[in-house]
Parts: C-alpha cells; structure tokens; sequence
C-alpha cells in the first residue's frame, strides 16, 4: 500500500505535507459550498481550477448527503468527486460539514433536525432554540447543542465512515490528501450557550489538564485572557478560574473537546492530516463572532484539547491579511489558508503566504467567480472591508493562473529542505521596499506606491542560481559577501521549469538587466558576481 498523505518536520524546522513521497502545497481554492453537491456542478468547478492553475481543491462532503436514513451510508457524492478529480489530475481536500457549518446546522441531515428531543438545539437564549440575531444582519441562527452526546456520536460516526470509506477506495491514488473537520465552528448570539445542559456543564470545574496547559504557555491565549488566568483562582469554576472571560473560554473548550471527538473518530480509520477553520473574531465580542472557534486569541485551549487537528487555519476576509498569517504561522502550526477573497490582493497574497510563511495551502474561496464583480453578499457573507479600492477590484484570472503556475514552478526547485529553507517572499501590502536575504547576495525589491498588489519570491537552488517569481515590483541587487561590496548580473533569464530542469525563454541583458522591473508575473533565473 502507498505511503498515506502526511505532515513531516523540515531539517530547519517547519512542517510540509508530503504526498507520494514528495513535499507538496495546495495551490488550491475552495468551491461554492454547494458545488459538490452534484455532477455538472462539481465538474465545471474543476475545470475552473485547472484553468485557473490551481492543482487541489478544497470541497464539501457533507452530512445529509453522506446518511440520508440513520445508519444508512451513502458514497456516492464522495466516489463522485474522487472520479471527477481523478479525471482531471487534482488532489482535493474534503470539507466535512457535519453538525456545525459557519455556527449552524445547516447539513445536518433532515432524520437530525427533526428529532429535536434527541438532537438538541443550542439555546442561546434560554429556552429557545433558534433566535433572531439583529447584531448580525437580523440572521435567524439555529445549532446542534455543544453537549448533547447524541450529536456527538452521530457526527462522529457519520465521519469515521466517510473516512473509513476514503481508506478503503482511495489507499491507492491518494486523491484526497487532507481533511477539514466542520467549518467555522462556534457559536453565535451569546458567549455561550444557556440550556440547562449547558448551565449544568458551565458549573463543573475547570479541568486541571486545561490550566495547567495554558499556565505553561501564557502566550497562546491573547493578553486579557492570559491575565484572567494569572489572576484567577488557579482551580475551581469557570468564572473562579477566568473571571469576566469565563464564558468565551468554556465555550473554546467545549467546541475544542467536540471536534477532537470528530477528528480522532475518523483518524482512527484513515489518518490524514487534518485542519480545522474559524471566522475570526474582527475585534468582535464574543457571541458576534462563532465563539469557540480557533481564532488566535485562544490557541492555546485548541493546541490543548484538540490534539487531533494538525492545523488551525484562519478564513481570511480582512484587510489585515499578513498581520492574520503572521500570528497563525508557529511552529507547531503550519499556515493553512483554506478561505481568502478574489479581490485584487488575491494573487500577491498568495505569492507572500506561500512563499514567506511558508503556508501549506492558500485557497481563494469562491474561486469559480473570479475576475467577476463582487455582489452585495459579499459584505454580508465575508465582511469585507470596502474602504480600500483594491478590495472592490476583482483578481484578473490569467494574472492569478500565470503567478499559480510560476508558483508551482518554483516550487520544483524546492524539494530538498535545503532549497525550501531559503525560499522567501515580500509583498507591497507589508512596506514599499523589502529585501530578500539569498546568502552571498540581497534582492532589494521595491513596489510603486498606488499600484495593485505586488509581491517577490526568492530562492536559491542546489545550483548556486537564484530564482525569483515577480509580479509588479522593481528588483536590485547588494552584496553580502564578506570584503566584497560590489555586484554584478552573470546571467538572468526569463524561462519556466519542466520536471525539476530549467528552461531558458530568454536570456535578458543591457537595458533589461539596467531595470529589472516587472508589472507581469515572470519566473527569473538569476546568477550573480561579487567582487572588491
């Protein structure tokens, strides 16, 4: 049997997937939750992503579909698009959408929602068990409850045979490579729910594992919360142990401990890496976003009570995009970027995740309406903020296509831990100028203020060359070279990389090497000399 899809430790720290013996990124998107709920629809979101060079696809498999009848399995929403993946040449990565999909139970199959004396609803208000949310677009928000065992068990079965089936029809051909358990967890209208149930388990005592975890590591809480443990009582209630944060933090837990349900019930039949997504909180109180989610202010109670989630990932809809990526990316949290925007950012931010933080996928959602105007959902289903001009301009589809496959390319070049360790990026969205360190020798980008986004990826291959993939940005060379101040372009072409080799479309030089600016996607081949 093939080596199943996993996450391995680089030699210089980091993580990376590796998929049929070599490293492998998601240059992927997300579909429309409901493209994979049929044929025609799921086939033209894939040949949207081929157009578009992306080589996975994240996909919902969901719950209603998966067991229309208690106990009743059917795979053929599954078996459907590994066939049509296949087909194509692409990974996917599985979204399971089972109890919980953007803090509701919208998948849930219909035996579920029913059986409500079985299946309890959270209420967030007491007593009741779906609410009017005027905070939030006057939504009308109804969950499966956090604790009720039921639920549980039945999501977590229900995914433990999704899993169980990929083992035994995909060992082989690997199609899919990771899994995504629920989406955007959490719950709304209140920090926490107020069914008796919830009231009874909001009166036990914190867990001494929990504080004695997050004690260990204060860093991985946000700062009010690390000072409501600190001067807490150290044991006790909820409220004894994080005061006016008692709430939040009870719900983190419960959510967490729910997941890791999920997730270990369907590792134990197929064990891909997995991730789990949330909707960051925007500065929100807690109840306005899905509380309970792995945002980054409480990392540390997922870390804790989730260990079989490999990566939290943050969907991306905000203009503070790499600040986001930045506080995701840890050691022990490979960047995963399953939701971002196609607006204008879309291809220089891929350039940056990838290629500076090293983000294990990068996944426009959505992807099938890029290059087309955004509709008035998109404030309401993603939040965007509109006050920047590049926010409302739509991603130009050959652009993206063009910097995904240079990507791709590059990446080639990037197998060995070596060759990945120097890999580097920077993008106009961080500072006007960037440099990017390549040993012997520096490339000093620099961006026009005004444009579009622009970004520049660097790296130096096992063949001394460094090679770039540029887009809109102006590049210079400095030495580094000890005693050697001076520097000179060798050599600098143009070209694509084919199985590893590179291949020359054009050698530049005189007034192309005088200004290296760039305002289309190029991949770059660049030798250089330093001297004294």
């Amino acid at each position: 049997m093939a080596e199943i899809p996993q996450l391995y430790t680089c030699a210089g720290g980091g993580q990376r997937l590796m998929v049929d013996g070599r490293p492998y990124t998601l240059f992927a998107g997300e579909c429309h939750n409901s493209a994979s709920g049929g044929r025609r629809a799921f086939a033209d979101a894939l040949d949207r992503a081929r157009a578009l060079g992306m080589n996975t696809v994240l996909a919902p498999v969901t719950w209603e579909l998966l067991e229309p009848a208690e106990g009743e399995f059917d795979f053929g929403q599954v078996d459907m698009m590994l066939e049509l993946a296949r087909e194509r040449g692409l990974h996917l990565g599985v979204l399971w959408f089972g109890a919980y999909k953007n803090a509701q139970c919208y998948y849930a199959p219909a035996w579920v929602k029913r059986d409500i004396e079985r299946f309890r609803r959270a209420q967030m208000v007491p007593g009741q068990n779906k609410v009017r949310y005027a905070e939030f677009h006057n939504f009308e928000i109804t969950a499966l409850s956090l604790y009720c065992e039921e639920t549980r068990a039945a999501d977590a079965g229900a995914y433990a045979a999704l899993m169980a089936h990929l083992r035994e029809v995909d060992a082989q051909d690997h199609t899919v490579i990771l899994v995504q358990v629920e989406n955007e967890c959490g719950q709304m209208v209140a920090a926490r729910e107020h069914s008796p149930w919830a009231d009874a388990a909001f009166a036990e005592s914190v867990p001494t594992e929990l504080i004695e975890a997050l004690a260990a590591d204060p860093t991985s809480l946000a700062s009010e919360l690390a000072e409501a443990l600190e001067a807490g009582a150290g044991s006790g209630s909820w409220e004894q142990v994080f005061g006016e944060h008692a709430e939040e933090m009870f719900t983190t837990y419960h959510m967490a401990r729910y997941v890791e349900t999920v997730a270990a019930a369907g590792r134990a039949e197929h064990p891909l890496p997995t991730a789990c997504n949330c909707w960051l909180d925007k500065g929100h109180k807690p109840g306005r976003f899905p509380t309970g989610g792995p945002n980054l202010r409480v990392m540390g109670v997922w870390k804790h009570a989730a260990p079989s989630i490999d990566m939290l990932g943050p969907d991306i809809y905000i203009p503070a995009f790499c600040k986001v990526c930045d506080g995701y990316a840890c050691e022990d949290n490979p960047l995963f970027i399953p939701e971002t925007a196609t607006h204008a950012y879309a291809a220089a931010r891929q350039v940056w995740a990838v290629a500076h933080h090293h983000a294990l996928c990068f996944a426009p959602f959505g992807y099938e309406e890029m290059g087309e105007p955004f509709g008035d959902s998109a404030g309401i289903l993603f939040g965007m903020d509109t006050s920047d001009p590049a926010l409302l301009t739509p991603q130009d589809r050959e652009e993206y296509a063009e910097v995904t496959r240079g990507l791709a390319q590059l990446f080639e070049l990037a197998e060995d831990d070596a060759a990945y360790a120097t890999l580097d990026a920077v993008t106009s969205e961080v500072a006007a100028e960037g440099l990017l360190d390549m040993g012997s020798i520096a490339i000093k980008v620099s961006f026009d203020e005004g444009a579009l986004p622009g970004a520049c990826a660097a790296l130096r291959a096992a063949d001394g060359a460094v090679y770039l993939l540029a887009l809109r940005c102006g590049l210079a060379l400095e030495s580094h070279a000890a005693g050697e101040p001076h520097v000179d372009v060798a050599s600098l072409e143009t070209g694509t990389v084919e199985n590893g080799a590179w291949v020359r479309d054009c050698r530049l030089n005189g007034d192309e090497v005088a200004i290296m600016r760039y305002s289309s996607p190029v991949l770059l081949r660049l030798e250089a000399i330093t001297y004294a």
